[in-house]
Protein backbone atom coordinates (compact mmCIF):
# COMPACT_ATOMS: atom_id res chain seq x y z
CA UNK A 1 0.00 0.00 0.00
CA UNK A 2 2.84 2.39 0.78
CA UNK A 3 4.37 1.88 -2.67
CA UNK A 4 1.00 2.62 -4.28
CA UNK A 5 0.59 5.78 -2.18
CA UNK A 6 4.13 6.84 -3.09
CA UNK A 7 3.52 6.25 -6.77
CA UNK A 8 0.22 8.18 -6.78
CA UNK A 9 0.79 10.88 -4.15
CA UNK A 10 1.33 13.84 -6.49
CA UNK A 11 -1.28 13.00 -9.13
CA UNK A 12 -3.39 15.90 -7.86
CA UNK A 13 -0.82 18.26 -9.39
CA UNK A 14 -2.47 17.63 -12.78
CA UNK A 15 -5.37 19.69 -11.42
CA UNK A 16 -3.48 22.28 -9.35
CA UNK A 17 -0.52 22.54 -6.98
CA UNK A 18 -2.90 24.18 -4.52
CA UNK A 19 -4.90 21.44 -2.80
CA UNK A 20 -3.10 18.74 -4.77
CA UNK A 21 -3.10 16.32 -1.85
CA UNK A 22 -6.88 16.35 -1.56
CA UNK A 23 -7.58 16.25 -5.30
CA UNK A 24 -4.99 13.48 -5.60
CA UNK A 25 -6.77 11.50 -2.89
CA UNK A 26 -10.04 11.78 -4.81
CA UNK A 27 -8.37 10.69 -8.05
CA UNK A 28 -6.72 7.76 -6.27
CA UNK A 29 -10.01 6.72 -4.67
CA UNK A 30 -11.70 6.56 -8.07
CA UNK A 31 -8.83 4.73 -9.76
CA UNK A 32 -8.28 2.19 -6.99
CA UNK A 33 -12.02 1.53 -6.65
CA UNK A 34 -12.28 0.84 -10.40
CA UNK A 35 -9.28 -1.48 -10.15
CA UNK A 36 -11.03 -3.48 -7.41
CA UNK A 37 -8.73 -2.77 -4.47
CA UNK A 38 -10.18 -3.69 -1.07
CA UNK A 39 -11.94 -0.75 0.64
CA UNK A 40 -9.77 -0.96 3.81
CA UNK A 41 -6.64 -0.74 1.63
CA UNK A 42 -8.08 2.13 -0.41
CA UNK A 43 -8.75 4.04 2.79
CA UNK A 44 -5.11 3.67 3.87
CA UNK A 45 -3.75 4.83 0.50
CA UNK A 46 -6.24 7.67 0.05
CA UNK A 47 -5.75 9.03 3.57
CA UNK A 48 -1.97 8.92 3.08
CA UNK A 49 -2.22 10.85 -0.19
CA UNK A 50 -4.71 13.34 1.24
CA UNK A 51 -2.48 14.03 4.24
CA UNK A 52 0.99 14.21 2.68
CA UNK A 53 1.12 17.99 2.21
CA UNK A 54 2.88 19.83 5.03
CA UNK A 55 0.48 22.78 4.85
CA UNK A 56 -2.71 20.80 5.33
CA UNK A 57 -1.96 17.25 6.43
CA UNK A 58 -0.53 15.13 9.17
CA UNK A 59 0.42 11.47 9.55
CA UNK A 60 -2.78 9.53 10.23
CA UNK A 61 -1.64 5.94 9.70
CA UNK A 62 1.62 4.06 9.10
CA UNK A 63 1.26 4.37 5.32
CA UNK A 64 0.90 8.15 5.56
CA UNK A 65 3.86 8.42 7.95
CA UNK A 66 6.08 6.45 5.55
CA UNK A 67 4.88 8.56 2.60
CA UNK A 68 5.61 11.79 4.46
CA UNK A 69 9.13 10.67 5.35
CA UNK A 70 9.92 9.64 1.78
CA UNK A 71 8.34 12.68 0.14
CA UNK A 72 9.52 15.43 2.49
CA UNK A 73 13.09 14.17 2.66
CA UNK A 74 13.39 14.12 -1.14
CA UNK A 75 15.87 16.89 -1.83
CA UNK A 76 18.56 16.36 -4.45
CA UNK A 77 20.34 17.91 -7.40
CA UNK A 78 18.58 15.73 -9.98
CA UNK A 79 15.22 17.31 -9.10
CA UNK A 80 16.33 20.53 -10.83
CA UNK A 81 15.06 20.60 -14.40
CA UNK A 82 16.13 24.17 -15.15
CA UNK A 83 19.57 24.10 -16.76
CA UNK A 84 20.13 27.87 -16.62
CA UNK A 85 21.88 28.48 -13.30
CA UNK A 86 21.35 32.24 -13.66
CA UNK A 87 17.58 31.67 -13.71
CA UNK A 88 17.47 29.41 -10.62
CA UNK A 89 14.92 30.30 -7.98
CA UNK A 90 15.47 29.38 -4.31
CA UNK A 91 14.02 25.87 -4.81
CA UNK A 92 16.35 25.20 -7.74
CA UNK A 93 19.35 26.56 -5.82
CA UNK A 94 18.67 24.52 -2.69
CA UNK A 95 18.00 21.28 -4.54
CA UNK A 96 21.01 21.83 -6.82
CA UNK A 97 23.25 22.49 -3.81
CA UNK A 98 22.44 19.09 -2.29
CA UNK A 99 25.29 16.86 -3.39
CA UNK A 100 24.18 13.89 -1.29
CA UNK A 101 20.91 13.02 0.41
CA UNK A 102 20.45 9.80 2.37
CA UNK A 103 17.53 8.77 4.56
CA UNK A 104 18.76 6.11 6.98
CA UNK A 105 16.42 4.05 9.12
CA UNK A 106 17.69 2.38 12.27
CA UNK A 107 14.79 0.05 13.06
CA UNK A 108 16.31 -1.17 16.30
CA UNK A 109 16.86 2.31 17.77
CA UNK A 110 13.84 3.73 15.90
CA UNK A 111 15.87 6.63 14.54
CA UNK A 112 15.23 8.05 11.07
CA UNK A 113 18.14 10.20 9.93
CA UNK A 114 18.24 12.46 6.92
CA UNK A 115 21.89 13.18 6.08
CA UNK A 116 22.56 15.96 3.61
CA UNK A 117 25.76 17.21 2.07
CA UNK A 118 25.16 20.76 0.82
CA UNK A 119 27.46 22.96 -1.22
CA UNK A 120 27.08 26.19 0.75
CA UNK A 121 28.68 28.14 -2.09
CA UNK A 122 25.49 27.46 -4.07
CA UNK A 123 22.91 27.70 -1.28
CA UNK A 124 23.20 28.51 2.40
CA UNK A 125 21.87 26.32 5.19
CA UNK A 126 19.49 29.16 6.00
CA UNK A 127 18.00 28.97 2.50
CA UNK A 128 17.49 25.24 3.02
CA UNK A 129 15.49 25.93 6.17
CA UNK A 130 13.61 28.75 4.49
CA UNK A 131 11.90 26.29 2.18
CA UNK A 132 12.23 22.98 4.04
CA UNK A 133 11.54 23.80 7.69
CA UNK A 134 7.86 22.83 7.53
CA UNK A 135 8.82 19.65 5.66
CA UNK A 136 11.34 18.70 8.34
CA UNK A 137 8.72 19.36 11.02
CA UNK A 138 6.36 17.05 9.12
CA UNK A 139 9.09 14.38 9.08
CA UNK A 140 9.43 14.71 12.83
CA UNK A 141 5.66 14.23 13.23
CA UNK A 142 5.79 11.16 10.98
CA UNK A 143 8.66 9.64 12.94
CA UNK A 144 6.79 10.38 16.19
CA UNK A 145 3.69 8.69 14.77
CA UNK A 146 5.78 5.58 14.09
CA UNK A 147 7.25 5.71 17.60
CA UNK A 148 10.63 6.92 16.40
CA UNK A 149 12.84 9.96 16.29
CA UNK A 150 13.72 12.10 13.27
CA UNK A 151 17.21 13.56 12.97
CA UNK A 152 18.66 15.93 10.41
CA UNK A 153 22.38 16.00 9.76
CA UNK A 154 23.65 18.70 7.43
CA UNK A 155 27.30 18.76 6.34
CA UNK A 156 28.15 16.38 9.17
CA UNK A 157 26.49 18.59 11.78
CA UNK A 158 23.43 17.36 13.64
CA UNK A 159 20.70 20.01 13.61
CA UNK A 160 19.16 20.25 17.08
Amino acid sequence: MTKIAGFMHDTGNIISRSGHAQSGAILAFNILTRLGMAPQEISQVVSAIGNHDENSGSPVNPVSAALVLADKSDVRRSRVRNDDFAAFDIHDRVNYAVEESVLKIDGEQKILTLSLQIDTMISSKMEYFEIFLTRMMMCRKAADYLGGTFELIMNNTKMV
